[in-house]
C-alpha cells in the first residue's frame, strides 16, 4: 500500500522554532539571522536577557544588525534611533526638543524568546505585532533540567524543511546511508519491531533495548536502551541509557527559507571523559550529519520535477504521521480550537 505526498510549501506558525545556542550570543551582543524567510536579530543585554526584534528598522530600512547594542537598547547605524528590547523606539536624534512626536507610534515586531537548557528559541507568530504571548513551552531534554549541551554542530540543507524533517525520522536509510567502521560495516537488514505512543504534538517510540549494539553504544556502556520522541516543528530528541550512562542526543530542525533549512544537533551527557574529548568526536557527528545532507542534496535532483512521493507501510508511517500532525496543527490554529493528536499508540515493523 503507498500513499501520494503532494504538500504546499508553507511553514507551521504559533510554535517554537530552535533559534540559536546560546553560547553564540555573548552579552553586549548582537546575532542576526534569517528564519522562515524574516530578518531577525537577536540581542543580549550586559544583564544576560535575551531578546529578538525584525531586523529592519522602521525609519530607512536598514538592518537594525548593522548598528549599535547600547545597554537593552539597539541604535540603528543610520540616523541613530534607537529601540529597547520590546521593539519600542525610545530615541529619534533629529528631533527638536520643541517637536512633540509619540515615539511609541514607531514600533519594530517584537518575537517571544526563551534560553533553555543552554538553547535560544523563538515563538514564530502569524502576526506581526509583538503582543502574542506562546501558550506552551519549550521542548525540554528530561533528566537534564538545568544543564546545558556538551556538544553541538550545526549543518544547512539545502531543501524545504519537510524533507529534512522525514530524512531525520527515516528508519531504512540508516544502512544504506550511514555505512562506516565505526557504525555499520553492512548493508545486512534486520527485522525491527517497535511501539509508538502519541506524545504532546508528535509521538514517541517506546524505550527498548537495541539488539545491535555496536561500537558507539559499546563505547558509552554497553547494553543500550533507546527511547525516541518527535514533536512539531521538528524536534526529535533520542534518550540513550546504558549500564554506566546516559546519553541525550536533541537534533532540532529550523527553516530558514523555502530552500534552506537548518539541522542542529546537540548531545547531553553523564559521561565524563565526553567534553575532553570532543574535538575527537565533532568529525565523527559531522560526517553522520553530512551523509543525511548528501542525499537530500541528491534528492533535489529529482524534485525539480515536482514528482508524487509515495510512501509505504510501516516503515514510512513516521513521515504519514508528521504530514499528518502539520495538517492537525495547521487547522486548529486556523479554527482556534484544542490541537487533537491524529497518532494512536500501536506498533510498526519494517527491516533494517
Amino acid at each position: 500500500m503507498t500513499l501520494s505526498i503532494d504538500q504546499k510549501q508553507t511553514f507551521l506558525r504559533n510554535i517554537w522554532y530552535y533559534a540559536i545556542p546560546g553560547r553564540q550570543l555573548k552579552a553586549g551582543q548582537m546575532f542576526a539571522k534569517q528564519l522562515l524567510g524574516e530578518p531577525v536579530v537577536f540581542g543580549r543585554t550586559q544583564g544576560g536577557e535575551v531578546f529578538a526584534l525584525r531586523d529592519i528598522c522602521p525609519h530607512r530600512a536598514v538592518p537594525l544588525s548593522c548598528g549599535r547594542l547600547h545597554g537593552d537598547e539597539i541604535e540603528c547605524a543610520y540616523h541613530g534611533w534607537r529601540f529597547d528590547r520590546t521593539g519600542t523606539c525610545t530615541l529619534i536624534p533629529a528631533l527638536n526638543e520643541n517637536q512633540d512626536l509619540d515615539l511609541s507610534k514607531f514600533q519594530v515586531r517584537r518575537y517571544p524568546v526563551r534560553e533553555v537548557q543552554g538553547n535560544i528559541w523563538i515563538y514564530m507568530s502569524d502576526r506581526d505585532r509583538g503582543d502574542v504571548e506562546p501558550t506552551h513551552e519549550v521542548p525540554m531534554v528530561a533528566g537534564f533540567e538545568g544543564d546545558t549541551y556538551q556538544a553541538v554542530v550545526t549543518m544547512n540543507f539545502p531543501c524545504f524543511i519537510d524533507h529534512a524533517v522525514v530524512g531525520l525520522m527515516d528508519p531504512s536509510h540508516v544502512p544504506f546511508v550511514h555505512r562506516a567502521w565505526w557504525w555499520r560495516t553492512d548493508a545486512i537488514l534486520t527485522p525491527e519491531i517497535k511501539a509508538f505512543d502519541p506524545s504532546p504534538y508528535g509521538f514517541t517510540m517506546r524505550r527498548h533495548r537495541l539488539e545491535r549494539q555496536t561500537f558507539f553504544y559499546q563505547l558509552i556502556g554497553g547494553d543500550a536502551e533507546v527511547e525516541i520522541a518527535f514533536s512539531l516543528p521538528g524536534v526529535r530528541i533520542e534518550q540513550i541509557v546504558t549500564n554506566t550512562s546516559r546519553v541525550a542526543n536533541m537534533t532540532v530542525i529550523t527553516p530558514i527559507s523555502e530552500t534552506e533549512t537548518e539541522v542542529t544537533t546537540l548531545f547531553y551527557t553523564t559521561i565524563g571523559w565526553f567534553k575532553p574529548l570532543q574535538p575527537l568526536l565533532i568529525p565523527f557527528i559531522r560526517t553522520f550529519l553530512g551523509q543525511d545532507r548528501e542525499m537530500v542534496v541528491k534528492q533535489q535532483i529529482g524534485l525539480k520535477y515536482n514528482p508524487p512521493l509515495m510512501l509505504i507501510r510501516d516503515a514510512d508511517t513516521q513521515a504519514k504521521w508528521y504530514y499528518q500532525l502539520r495538517s492537525e496543527f495547521i487547522k486548529s490554529r486556523a479554527e482556534e480550537r484544542e490541537f487533537i493528536n491524529p497518532v494512536k499508540s500501536q506498533v510498526l515493523s519494517w527491516r533494517s
